[in-house]
């Protein structure tokens, strides 16, 4: 991986974690500075699978491009949706309580 690749893939996933963050609807319990993060994190993650693959600097650099907005765009995501979701509270209601005790 050289320098432009490197600095493409930290322009890429910093561009798709804030406009990802800007087009999810609803209420982010993200921070701005995790969306980005994870963005770029991606992006490299989309750059070395590229390399690995096989399509270096000589390859089609729309390919490279494509992944690592891909990469980075499903992370962005992910982190926005699960974010909001409550982590470690057990589910409540009338089939919660499985152990049959009246």
């Amino acid at each position: 991986m050289n320098g432009s690749t490197l600095v493409g893939a930290v322009v890429v996933g910093v561009a798709v974690g804030a406009v990802g963050r800007l087009v999810l609807p609803g209420r982010k319990a993200a921070p701005v500075w995790l969306t980005l993060a994870l963005g770029v994190a991606a992006a490299l993650l989309g750059a070395i699978v590229v390399g690995l693959v096989g399509t270096g600097p000589g390859g089609p650099a729309v390919l490279a491009l494509i992944v690592q907005v891909v990469f980075a765009a499903v992370a962005v995501v992910l982190a926005v949706v699960t974010a909001g979701r409550p982590g470690g509270q057990p589910p409540s209601g009338p089939r919660a309580d499985r152990t049959g005790a009246p």
